[in-house]
């Protein structure tokens, strides 16, 4: 889409809350993943790394536009963030959009941020911006799916675009269809308006299968019809204990029809409540269940992949929970990995010990309850390295694991590593030199991020529900604000 020359700011203050988390989120946790500011050269191309953001400058200059690429900030899910730190990135935000002077504004967030005296974190930067630039400024944010929406948000914005897929990988064509809106707007062309249901609080649900593939579909089906503009489903994150918390269909238009767009809103949430209902009672199994299935299937020549999402990091969990190894070790389980265990002391142990010690270590279970307890053994150190990479969710090898170490329990894999962070990709063991396809089963610590890269090599991937702070079972955790319905 053409149009005459723009100035874009391009920002981002993004972080999934877990309130359940034992991890605490600083402004190191920010300098450590992505912390970028405005005018830094250093840390900008790190910041282009990260989905959304990288995006959007990119795309803004394809464009021709001139973009301001402003702060850039997020650090794994974890607790809430400090009330002074997140007023630090905030002011440091809004002082940015000041000094850019821009004609319309692209803003990255996640949507379920939470902080120390702010529950909805989203609907006060956007309220924040709109105080700064006026009433007819186009401001638009692109949200994780994942995201909690609110009636402040919704007032605030311009247009919100929820990414339709999980795993994420159409950042780039939300951001896209963002810069659309947001130009048509500032050209007069649309006067776009928002609508949105409350939906049912569900967990986490892949996009690529079954009825959630078919009802995702649904979605582009309602698009630039009837002045529908831009469906979004977001499915909330029930980890983030507030009184919003849930899931939210959001319908922009241009007004045209409003009554449909209505309309469109109470079908999308009634549908998404009908399919997540089912969806989510499939991924209610515990471990033995789950590895009881799993060895049904293990005549096939691939292993079977078993997801370990209530200890996955990117949804705030510790990554050093224990339930399922100590079950495999007990089962007597041979031909097994499991990664990645984030428990730095441990590996610095083995890591010390060196590959071919045999050394008794104590792993995992070190964060809190929800982490289980420890597991003592008898190791093998087969391998240790310092620069091994797994592709994240751009595809790329640019996710570090730090001091990494594969130990050997009898006949169990375990990848022990320093830097916190989910599976996303089979690197995190082959880059230990262990061969998946030797394998009959493997373990990941993630919830839906691994699908992609594991799916061409996995006999059957199988979900778990065990023990830890993003349990699927939403019944045992100690809310205090959620809201459910009657």
């Amino acid at each position: 889409m053409s149009g005459p020359r723009l100035r874009v700011f391009v920002g981002s203050l993004s972080h999934e809350t877990n309130s359940f988390s034992p991890i605490p989120t600083s402004l190191r946790a920010f300098e450590a993943d992505i912390l970028h500011r405005q005018g830094d050269a250093r840390t900008l191309s790190q910041a282009l790394t990260f989905p959304a953001y990288g995006d959007a400058v990119e795309l803004g200059e394809a464009r021709g536009h001139e973009v301001v690429a402003g702060l850039c900030a997020w650090t794994q899910p974890s607790g809430p963030l400090p009330r002074p730190v997140y007023e630090r990135l905030r002011s440091e935000l809004l002082e940015g959009i000041a000094a850019a002077r821009p004609d319309l504004i692209v803003l990255v967030l996640h949507g379920a941020m939470m902080a120390e005296g702010y529950d909805d974190c989203e609907g006060d930067i956007l309220a924040q911006v709109r105080d700064l630039v006026g009433a007819d400024m186009p401001v638009g944010a692109v949200l994780d799916l994942h995201g909690n929406v609110t009636a402040q948000m919704i007032d605030s914005a311009t247009v919100l675009i929820g990414c339709k897929q999980y795993p994420h990988t159409d950042y780039r064509d939300r951001v896209g269809e963002l810069y659309d809106l947001l130009e048509r707007t500032r050209r007069d062309e649309i006067a776009p308006r928002t609508v949105y249901r409350r939906g049912p609080v569900v967990g986490p649900i892949g996009t690529t299968e079954g009825p959630m593939q078919t009802f995702v579909e649904g979605l582009f089906g309602h698009e630039g019809r009837d002045g529908v503009l831009s469906v979004s489903m977001m499915h909330g994150f029930p980890w983030s204990d507030s009184t919003h918390t849930g899931s939210a269909s959001l319908v922009v238009h241009d007004g045209s029809q409003p009554d449909l767009a209505d309309a469109t809103a109470d079908e999308m949430v009634r549908g998404f409540a009908e399919v997540s209902s089912g969806t989510a009672a499939g991924r209610m199994r515990g471990v033995e269940d789950v590895l009881a299935e799993a060895d049904q299937q293990l005549a096939n020549d691939r292993p079977i992949v078993i997801a370990d999402g209530a200890d996955n990091p990117g949804g705030g969990a510790a990554c050093d929970s224990t339930f399922i190894l100590r079950a495999l070790i007990e089962r007597g389980q041979t031909d097994a990995a499991l990664g990645m265990i984030w428990d730095p002391q441990a590996a610095l142990i083995a890591a010390d010990a060196g590959v071919g010690a045999h050394i008794p270590l104590r792993i995992g279970g070190k964060i809190g309850p929800m982490s289980g307890l420890p597991v003592d053994a008898e190791v093998e150190v087969i391998a240790v390295r310092e620069d091994g990479l797994q592709r994240g969710l751009t595809g790329k090898l640019s996710e570090p694991l730090g001091l990494a170490v594969a130990v050997r329990i009898g006949g169990i894999d375990v990848i022990i590593n320093s830097i916190r962070q989910q599976v996303f990709s089979p690197e995190c063991f082959t880059a230990m030199g262990i061969d998946l396809s030797e394998k009959r089963v493997v373990v990941v610590k993630s919830t839906q991020h691994f699908q992609a890269a594991f799916a061409p090599m996995a006999a059957a991937m199988i979900y778990c529900n065990a023990p830890g702070s993003l349990n699927m079972d939403l019944s045992t955790l100690p809310y205090r604000n959620l809201i459910l319905p009657a």
